[in-house]
Formats: C-alpha cells, structure tokens, sequence
C-alpha cells in the first residue's frame, strides 16, 4: 500500500505541472506566476521556499544530537530572513518591477556586476539543489528498495518535469497542495511517536539540562559561531532568486509583504514539529541513533508505524522535499538564461527566451544530479550554497538599495574580496566560521571601491 500511494502522489504531482502549464503563456508566467498569485498561494510559496529535507530530516538530526543550539542555521535563521525580507526588501525590489534578481545589480550598478551576481547566484544553488535530490533518493531507497543513486535519478527526472512544465504556476499550485499535506502528516506523526513516549512533556523532560538552551557560552568564538548561524540563511538568503521569485509572484507589493510575514510565521512553528518529532523518536527508539542520524525519522516511521502513518509521513516529507527542489531548480536556472545568456543574444524574442529558460531548467537539473551522487550530508550542503551567497551578494544588495555612494565598482570588488576571504578562510581552517571574514571583507570592499570612484570624479572635475 505504502509503494502504491507514493506512486500515486508523485503521478498527481506530475498531473498538476501538466494542468498548470496551461496558465504559461510567456516567460514572467514561467518565471513569476504572471505576478498573479492572492496571499494564500503566495504565502506557502514562501513558506515552502527550504521546508524540504534541511528542515525534516538534516535539522531534526542536528536537534536531536546538538539540542536548540544546533539548529540555529534552520529553523530560526530561516524564518528570519523570510521576516526581514518582508521588513525591509520586498516593496522596494516589487516597485522595480523586474524578472529576476540578477536584473537587479544590473539596474543599481551595470551589467558586469549582473554577470558576476548571476554566475555566483546560479553556483550557490548546486549544492541547495543537490541537498534535496539526496534526500528523495533516500526516500527511494528505504520505501521502494532501489540503490540510492537510482532514487536519486528518478527523483530528478521528476522533479524536472513538472518544474520543465509548468515553471512558477506549477510550483505554486503544488506548494499550495503540499503544505496542507505537510502540515497534516507531521502533525499525525508527531501524536503518534510522543504518544508512545508518554507525550510531548515527559519527552522534554527526558531531555539533558541545556537541551533547550537558546544562547551560547560566553566565549568570543562560541559567541561568533552562533551569529554565524544565525545569519547563513538569516542573511545569506536574502539575495536569492528562489526568494525573490516567490515573493515577486505575488499580485500586488502589499500581498508581497504579508506573505513574507505568513511564511516567515508559518516556517518557525511548522518546522518544530519534525524536530519534537525526532526528539520522541529518540526516546523511544534509541537504536535507530546508532546509525545515520538523518535516518531517524524514516526508520521510525517504517519500522514502528501503522500503514496510515507511513502513508502521511513520506507523502509529507516526499511534498516537501519537491517543492523546494523544483523552486531551487527554477531560480538558477531563471538567473542563467536572463542574466548569463539572454545579454549575449539581445534579438530572442519571448517564445524563443521560454524555450531557453526551459533548457537552462533542464542544465541545472543535471549538474545538480552530479553532485547530488557525489555528496550525502543534507545539513552541510544547505549550509554552503546559503554562505557562497552571504559573502557575496548580501552586501551589494544592500548598498544597492540603501547606499546612495554605492558604485558598480564597490559591488564587483565587494563580491570579489568576498568570495576569495571566505575560500581562503576554508582552506585554512580558521576557528572562526569562514562566512564572517567573507562578509567583513565584501563590506570592506563595498565601501572602498565606492568612496574611490567618488574621489576619482572629485579630482577630475
């Protein structure tokens, strides 16, 4: 029964792109959902922007071994970048009235620092990408039995399809689909296995003395590390075209900012119940912690459950894994064909520019398949793709909108110095997260490749 109602629910998925694809008429339809979307298709497209395998199976892993403390990066750091996005981005970016972010930089600065914010946009998204395919092949692979890089294949084929499809509409309407079937299913998951412990308190209270402790040691580099998790996707987020997109698709600057504000709520205290999830499987089951701490959750619920259970936790987990995926799948591949490409051939004309989004769609996938078969830490490739933009792109950004002195290039040397403090820093193994001298030096460049332009207009005029 279990092989029979996944089967199904991946073929109504395929059946929703198919239908959704009738809405696509031009590329902003793809790409933005024709800027159509009322606050409740909008607000779980936000919401369903990284509740995927991070939040289910990589943070309630991290929860259950490191407590609170672990799981700073997401939920907490996730919800607050939906929050400031709401707070300070979203009217802004909306009034500009543009297709992607990349056309951001180049209408703040000019169109090499758009090259440069597309090509590093379009990387960080590999190993984001690449997270979630590794967690529906394992999906695949404790369900249905087949060898993980087969599940992951399958996965991927999947996912592209109805992503190919039907683009934002399809992504949307599914979202909408899936959050409910998300919500559902954990929520039954999570009275079952506490139940079995005793219920939710005599969990907690299980729990070691600083399990729920929500501030570091005071100590310089404990104190470090927690704001760096805070603002790896807190931040680091905030400039990114899977953001901006289901955000931008909403049908008016108003509604933009409500479903950011909804998605930021909805994420915080949706995404504790896979973690109090896990903490009861914990209790209950002990063993299972013996082997791959992202395993948990699936063992238990195939192990331990009724049919009905399993049924609702791999269709909840199954939707939100694929609802992250294909909106990570699109964005980058949105970015590469109007920022990288599309500037190189300036004559498409709109039909010609879908075809080429639907064919960077189908690059993105499979370089995102390579890598997916090369690495398995769900946690650890999220964590990198949202740092590579931090370092980067967050600074720019800013500048762009709040810094009238801000010059393209400040933007290009604050994304270079970025990028290569934040390399160095990884190579060297500092015991300092290597995001923070990635920021400092993409600020530190922002700030004197502007004010030396400025001096450079000043002396010849």
């Amino acid at each position: 029964m279990l092989f029979s109602a996944i089967i199904i629910y991946l073929l109504i998925t395929i059946a929703i792109g198919l239908t959704a694809s009738r809405f696509v008429k031009n590329a902003e339809d793809f790409v933005l959902a024709g800027r159509r979307l009322p606050l409740m298709l909008a607000s779980t497209a936000v919401f369903a922007t990284w509740f995927g395998s991070e939040t289910v199976m990589g943070a309630s892993s991290e929860f259950v071994q490191h407590g609170l403390l672990g799981v700073i990066e997401d939920p907490f750091g996730a919800s607050l970048c939906l929050l400031l996005v709401g707070i300070f981005f979203a009217r802004p970016i909306y009034r500009m009235n543009i297709l992607t972010f990349g056309d951001f930089y180049r209408i703040k600065f000019d169109q090499k620092v758009e090259l440069l914010a597309g090509i590093f946009m379009v990387v960080s998204y590999f190993g984001w990408i690449a997270a979630q395919l590794v967690a529906m092949g394992i999906i695949m692979n404790v369900v249905l039995g087949i060898p993980l890089e087969a599940g992951i294949l399958t996965s991927a084929g999947i996912v592209l399809l109805y992503t190919y499809i039907g683009g934002m509409w399809s992504i949307s309407i599914t979202d909408f689909m899936q959050t409910i079937i998300i919500i559902a299913g954990l929520l039954f998951l999570l009275i079952e296995i506490s139940g079995k412990a005793g219920g939710l308190a005599q969990v907690i209270a299980q729990a070691p003395a600083d399990f729920f402790r929500f501030t570091p040691d005071p100590e310089p580099f404990a104190f470090v590390e927690y704001l760096a998790a805070w603002i790896t996707i807190g931040l680091g987020s905030i400039p990114q075209q899977d953001v901006f997109q289901r955000v931008m698709s909403a049908r008016s600057e108003n509604v933009a900012v409500r479903a950011s504000y909804v998605g930021s709520l909805m994420y915080l205290t949706i995404a504790f119940i896979p973690l109090l999830i896990g903490l009861s499987a914990k209790v209950v089951y002990p063993e299972l912690m013996a082997g791959d701490p992202q395993m948990v959750l699936p063992q238990a619920v195939l192990l331990h459950s009724s049919v009905l259970i399993q049924v609702m936790f791999f269709g909840a987990l199954l939707s939100a894994i694929m609802s992250t995926s294909s909106g990570a799948i699109l964005a980058p591949a949105t970015i590469l064909a109007e920022n990288v490409i599309r500037p190189y051939l300036p004559k498409l004309s709109d039909k010609q520019f879908l075809r080429l989004l639907r064919g960077s769609v189908v690059a993105i996938s499979l370089v995102s398949t390579v890598l997916a078969s090369m690495r398995s830490n769900i946690y650890e490739l999220v964590g990198e793709s949202s740092a590579l933009s931090l370092v980067s792109l967050f600074v720019p950004m800013v500048a762009g909108l709040y810094w009238k002195k801000a010059t393209p290039r400040g933007a290009l040397l604050a994304m270079l110095l970025g990028m290569g403090a934040w390399l160095v820093s990884e190579f060297a193994g500092l015991e300092v997260p290597s995001l923070v001298p990635g920021v400092i030096a993409s600020a530190v460049g922002m700030v004197v490749g502007s004010l030396w332009k400025s001096n450079q207009k000043i002396e010849h005029g």
